[in-house]
C-alpha cells in the first residue's frame, strides 16, 4: 500500500512521523528520551502518554537521565503511567480513559533473556514473538478507527527479521501500510535503551539497519 499524505493543519508541528495534534501513546518506554523528544519538538507533551513496564523507582534507578526527563515531561503536560504491561494494556482502564489513541507506538520491543539462551534460537524467537503479538492485540482495541496507526520500530537484520512482525500484525486484524527506514537522530536527545540486565540498562545498544513498520486497522 502506498504511502499516507500528511495532513498540515494551522500550527501543527511536525517530528518525523508524528505531530503534535496526534493522541500519541508510547509503550515500553526506557528513560523517556522518545517521549521528551516528542515534546520538545512540539513545545509540549499534553497529546502524549507516555507509559513503562518498570515502576518510576526501577526507571529511576536503571536510567541515569530518567528522574531529568520525567520531570520535564511532566511540566510539559505528559501523561505518565509506569507498571503498564503492553500484553494487557487494553484492560487497563486509566490508560483506556484516555484513548482512542492516534499513534501507539512501540521501539524496539524486547524480551527479556536469559544468559544461556541466544537471541537467534528459536524459543527465543517465540518469546519476543509473543509479546509483539500481545502488544499488536491490544492496541487494536485502543486504535482510533479514522487514521489511527501502530507503529512498531524494529531491527532488520538476522536474527530480528526472523520475527515476523508484518505477519503478526495480519493475524491479529492489522493492515499493513509501510516500512520506513529509522534513524535515531531524527529524534533529537533520544537514546535507546535496554529494558532489563542490571548495570547494563543505562548503555545505548548498537541500533544497525532498522525500521518502523506502520500497521492500521
Amino acid at each position: 500500500m502506498g504511502r499516507r499524505r500528511r495532513s498540515t493543519a494551522k500550527g501543527e508541528k511536525w517530528i518525523k512521523h508524528y505531530s503534535n495534534v496526534h493522541k500519541i501513546l508510547l509503550v515500553g518506554e526506557g528513560d523517556f528520551s522518545f517521549a521528551a523528544s516528542l515534546a520538545n519538538a512540539f513545545g509540549s507533551a499534553s497529546n502524549i502518554l507516555a507509559t513503562s513496564l518498570d515502576s518510576q523507582v526501577e526507571v529511576e534507578e536503571k536510567y541515569s537521565k530518567a528522574e531529568t526527563n520525567l520531570k520535564v515531561l511532566k511540566e510539559m503536560g505528559c501523561t505518565i503511567m509506569h507498571k503498564v504491561d503492553a500484553r494487557n494494556m487494553s484492560c487497563n482502564l486509566k490508560l483506556v480513559k484516555h484513548g482512542p489513541f492516534d499513534r501507539i507506538v512501540f521501539n524496539f520491543p524486547h524480551a527479556p533473556i536469559k544468559d544461556w539462551i541466544m537471541e537467534h534460537s528459536l524459543t527465543q524467537i517465540r518469546v519476543h514473538q509473543k509479546l509483539v503479538r500481545g502488544f499488536m492485540k491490544n492496541a487494536l482495541e485502543m486504535l482510533s478507527i479514522e487514521g489511527g496507526e501502530v507503529h512498531v520500530t524494529h531491527k532488520t537484520t538476522y536474527p530480528f527479521c526472523e520475527w515476523g512482525i508484518e505477519t503478526i500484525a495480519e493475524e491479529v486484524g492489522l493492515l499493513f501500510i509501510e516500512e520506513d527506514m529509522f534513524d535515531k537522530w531524527d529524534y533529537p536527545g533520544y537514546h535507546n535503551r535496554r529494558g532489563y540486565l542490571y548495570g547494563k540498562c543505562d548503555v545505548s545498544f548498537l541500533v544497525g539497519e532498522c525500521s518502523t513498520f506502520k500497521f492500521a486497522l
